[in-house]
């Protein structure tokens, strides 16, 4: 015979172990939640290089890691955009195109960024650490073509939410009604097989910039610097003088007459 106890247990409430389940799953939602939400914030350390592709090629036993594409960027004679230090962007890839409003010199403890729109990561050139927002959405052929042709204004194809990152904190807007298409940058991306991206632009004329980077944990930073100058030394590749950043270089000389 069943105890009595027992019989009370199987008579209470049979939605209770829907309630049961609904609370766990809610709770394992919100615990993913904060993890998301508190997760260590991410920093690329990148270096400059100057050293021909084939050598370096070489040095690094080098792999094409994606296929080719081309690269636009968007400013205006004058680089008002560049001065205000935000860069606009087309990556025009062969599986689609994506255009991307990149705000440098953000606090990222206080960038207020939702995944589906974007980021807010670290740069890091030659030591120096700086916040940068980056917001993408994606475009068909169709859009691609009329930005690349400027039969559409840049402003009409930026989405929602980097119209209103453009406007409410950078106080770009509107945008100067000159903006011209600059490039195209030919891109090739490659690996190492440790870790690295080794990222080739080449300009219309024929000027090369390579970098090579890798993305961490922002305290994770400083020693992916220490490992990655030991390990360009180790392989005898000529790192560029200037760790600035290439951005700033590659639009002015796009822009220049």
């Amino acid at each position: 015979m069943r105890s009595p106890r027992r019989n009370r247990l199987a008579t209470l409430n049979p939605a209770r172990p829907n309630m049961v389940r609904a609370r766990l799953c809610v709770a394992v939602a919100l615990t993913g939640f904060f993890v998301a939400a508190h997760a260590a914030p991410r920093a690329e350390v990148q270096v400059a290089l100057c050293e021909p592709l084939d050598d370096l090629s070489r040095k690094l036993r080098l792999t094409p890691r994606e296929a080719p594409y081309e690269t636009w960027h968007f400013d205006d004679a004058r680089l008002v955009l560049l001065g205000r230090s935000v860069r606009i962007r087309l990556r025009d890839r062969p599986h689609g195109a994506e255009l991307t409003v990149k705000a440098a010199t953000q606090d990222c403890a206080t960038a207020s960024i939702q995944k589906r729109h974007g980021k807010c990561e670290y740069d890091v050139y030659g030591g120096k650490t700086q916040g940068a927002v980056s917001l993408s959405r994606k475009l068909d052929a169709r859009q691609s073509r009329s930005l690349v042709a400027a039969t559409q204004p840049l402003a009409a194809l930026l989405s929602t939410a980097q119209a209103q990152y453009l406007r409410d904190v950078v106080g770009l807007w509107p945008l100067p009604g000159d903006l011209r298409p600059l490039g195209p940058i030919a891109n090739a991306v490659y690996a190492d097989g440790r870790g690295y991206d080794i990222d080739v632009n080449t300009l219309p004329d024929g000027t090369r910039y390579i970098e090579i980077g890798i993305k961490v944990a922002l305290p994770d930073a400083a020693s992916a610097q220490r490992d990655l100058d030991a390990y360009l030394a180790s392989a005898g590749v000529t790192v560029c003088a200037d760790q600035r950043g290439q951005a700033a270089d590659k639009l002015r000389r796009l822009a220049a007459p």
